[in-house]
């Protein structure tokens, strides 16, 4: 079975071939025809990842993963949220996003400093079966970046019960913790039981 990923991230696309190595081959957008992709106007991460798989399904005809994940921090209301990726506005990057983040928490006390790192991840079939997994990992935001793994908030997110950084472990201890590789497993899990597979 041939999966497209909905996403043109590079290291999204690594990371879900490595989780589903053997089971299905996972193509990414720039595998297929291009399309106009939709913007993600959700109002939750689950909302956002069926958008995009729907879209994919809809224009290539191929069943989609889309996954929508971000930083949710306690001390901010549970924000960036699911507007993780676009936080510090329009043409910002992942270190500006970074950077808005630590200036908006940097007077927070230290035990005030929770966050969890949440992803949705949906599966839609070209028949129009459709199933989404929603997991976390929580921890602390760190002061100031350390690693130089990852990507995103990776740098500034101290997942509970590690000493490392997501930026500091290496591609498969995080795939074990993390919130997407949580959710693109059990996702797994559910396309290993597939009937015709």
């Amino acid at each position: 079975m041939k999966v497209l990923l909905a996403t043109r991230n590079g290291k999204k696309l690594a990371e879900l071939r490595r989780i589903l190595d053997g089971l299905v081959e996972v193509i990414g957008l720039d595998d297929v025809p291009a399309y106009p992709e939709v913007p993600e106007t959700g109002a939750t991460f689950a909302d956002n990842a069926l958008l995009k798989a729907r879209e994919a399904v809809a224009h290539t005809g191929l069943p989609a993963v889309a996954d929508d994940s971000g930083l949710a921090v306690d001390a901010l209301n549970g924000m960036p949220g699911v507007l993780s990726a676009r936080w510090a506005g329009p043409g910002h990057d992942d270190l500006a996003n970074l950077e808005l983040v630590l200036a908006q928490t940097a007077d927070i006390p230290d035990q005030r400093r929770g966050a969890a790192f949440v992803c949705a991840a949906a599966l839609v079939l070209p028949d129009g079966h459709e199933h989404v997994v929603e997991e976390s990992v929580a921890g602390t935001l760190l002061r100031t970046p350390r690693g130089t793994g990852g990507f995103g908030y990776d740098p500034i997110f101290l997942p509970a019960g590690s000493e490392l950084s997501s930026a500091e472990m290496t591609p498969a201890d995080k795939d074990a913790i993390s919130h997407r590789g949580k959710a693109f497993r059990a996702l797994a899990a559910y396309i290993a039981e597939l009937p015709g597979r």
